[in-house]
């Protein structure tokens, strides 16, 4: 028995294969895109995924103005944040930030689903998510991905 065929192979930053996605979230729900997404951006889809590594990919999400809550959420959805200062909370209901800025609801649901530590901070920045259905990141030649049928 060959006992060097049986080896794990570890991802390390040396390794690992980088790619460019485009996700086009038009008419989805934001929980679906945000699971889906995280994914992608932690590489859990890969067969060489290592958890203590950046091995996942650079997501482009595009039409982030077009995305669906359920419900009572856009109402009921509450963003909290704080100053820093005494009595500094400031909350934003889902309607209020979409107002602002539709970007920011992807981001924060992202952001909600990496790791809370130093890799979860690396991986966040593979995210850009753009309102209409153009991105800056043309010249990297990104593959077009389709949530509904990527598993």
């Amino acid at each position: 028995m060959d006992t060097l065929s049986y080896k794990t192979i570890s991802a390390n930053a040396n390794t690992v294969d980088k790619q460019w996605v485009v996700v086009d979230v038009a008419g989805m729900p934001l929980g679906r895109i945000a699971s889906e997404v995280a994914k992608l951006i932690r590489g859990k889809h890969k067969p060489n995924y290592t958890p203590h590594v950046d091995c996942g990919d650079n997501v482009i999400v595009i039409n982030a103005e077009k995305i669906q809550l359920s419900g009572e959420k856009w109402k009921q959805k509450i963003y909290l944040r704080h100053t820093g200062y005494p009595g500094g909370q400031r909350a934003l209901s889902a309607e209020q930030l979409y107002a602002k800025s539709p970007s920011r609801l992807v981001e924060n649901a992202v952001r909600g689903m990496l790791p809370k530590n130093k890799l979860g901070a690396t991986l966040y920045r593979n995210l850009k998510v753009f309102n209409g259905a153009e991105h800056t990141h043309a010249g990297l030649n990104p593959t077009a991905i389709q949530l509904n049928k990527f598993n």
